[in-house]
């Protein structure tokens, strides 16, 4: 697998905490370079001096993912710094979960910006670098909410399901330019996720659910490296994941 990960330069979006920050320590184990973007500059700052004290490369660049020229100065300054953009992990997102009868407007638009659009700026910052080097690989953070929807969820899922059907689209207009795609659908992982949820009583049930069934961010880790570490030929399209504990 090293030989594979060893020396690609990979963005991470949302690799402050949780996944991201999961998927950056481990790759960075498995010899990769990697640029850490996230609101929080203090935790990704810490988070890359914690790596390049092993011996690995990091660079922090604070980004807001639903700013187009912001999450393309995050980019701009990994391929200036590094000389190029193997990987891009669109993995910023978020959760509030809520019945839609509540009528939470406000973080239904956050959800819309966070986890669409912060994908598509994602993609419209690497496209011209992949293109022009005809290689590279776009990973999407979707969940298993991308292919289910729960209570409480429906707004969520929308996102995660656009997700799915962005990066198909991807899949297959970006043949020309040797570009490999790859979905990534979590089930119950734990992470700060919930912590975004602002009706108590949701959040008190997936805190419960996920508490008993959760698994922890270093199985995204994985499964994120597998993904990457195939050889070029081979494009991995999309990975479902779940506790082996989770019915849903």
């Amino acid at each position: 697998m090293e030989n594979n990960i060893k020396d690609k330069v990979v963005i991470i979006t949302g690799a402050s905490s949780g996944m991201g920050e999961a998927a950056a320590r481990h790759l960075a184990e498995l010899g990769a370079v990697v640029v850490l973007g996230a609101r929080r500059a203090d935790r990704i700052e810490k988070l890359a001096k914690d790596i390049q004290q092993t011996g690995a490369k990091a660079l922090a660049v604070e980004v807001d993912v639903t700013d187009l020229q912001q999450v393309k100065n995050l980019v701009d300054t990994a391929a200036r710094q590094f000389g190029r953009v193997d990987v891009i992990l669109n993995n910023a997102g978020v959760m509030p979960l809520s019945p839609m009868d509540r009528v939470n407007v406000e973080e239904w638009n956050t959800m819309i910006d966070v986890n669409i659009k912060g994908v598509l700026n994602g993609i419209a910052a690497v496209l011209p670098y992949m293109k022009e080097q005809k290689s590279g690989q776009i990973i999407n953070t979707s969940s298993v909410a991308g292919h289910k929807v729960f209570y409480g969820s429906a707004v969520y899922s929308a996102t995660k399901y656009a997700v799915r059907a962005l990066t198909e689209g991807l899949r297959m207009e970006l043949k020309p330019y040797n570009i490999r795609t790859t979905i990534v659908c979590p089930g119950a992982v734990k992470t700060e996720l919930l912590e975004h949820i602002s009706e108590a009583d949701i959040q008190q049930a997936n805190k419960d659910y996920v508490g008993e069934v959760g698994i922890s961010a270093d199985s995204f880790a994985r499964v994120v490296a597998f993904a990457i570490s195939q050889p070029s030929d081979v494009d991995i399209n999309e990975i479902i994941f779940r506790p082996t504990a989770q019915e849903l």
